[in-house]
């Protein structure tokens, strides 16, 4: 392991997280963001949850030579969540569908979000905390060959 892979490692942890968070962020402002039922064209926001994807399989499958390890953490992709859209009966809106009058609002649970969010926000300090911890073990290091 070099002298600083570690510092790599914890800060892909913490730009991954704050990421997500700011996906989470996304989700929410976008909770009440409307669509027509069965239009295609005018579908309700969909919830964005990223994939994580460690970059130990990147290395192992390049064929990198003997001394393959993690390096870290990144967001591969973002994955739509599927549910159907949450329909409110409210045939004055815009985006009513005339046949029926429902709007299709997304399929966001509020509280499973800020679940999420908590999550991110401890992954992201967690890594803030392993940071510190090497940062404060190399300055030692570096102070007994004083």
């Amino acid at each position: 392991m070099g002298l600083f892979d570690s510092f790599n490692i914890s800060a892909s942890g913490m730009t991954s997280n704050r990421y997500w968070a700011d996906l989470i962020a996304n989700n929410v402002a976008n909770v009440n963001s409307t669509g027509r039922p069965g239009d295609p064209a005018n579908k309700p926001y969909q919830r964005q949850v990223p994939v994580f994807e460690a970059m130990l399989r990147q290395k192992l499958l390049a064929g990198t030579g003997p001394e393959t390890r993690g390096s870290g953490v990144r967001v591969s992709r973002l994955a739509s969540d599927n549910n159907e859209p949450r329909l409110v009966y409210d045939p004055e809106h815009p985006h009513a569908d005339p046949e029926t009058g429902y709007v299709a609002y997304p399929n966001i649970n509020i509280l499973n979000e800020m679940v999420n969010l908590i999550s991110a926000t401890r992954a992201y300090e967690a890594n803030v905390t392993t940071l510190e911890a090497a940062k404060s073990m190399y300055l030692s290091a570096l102070d007994m060959g004083r």
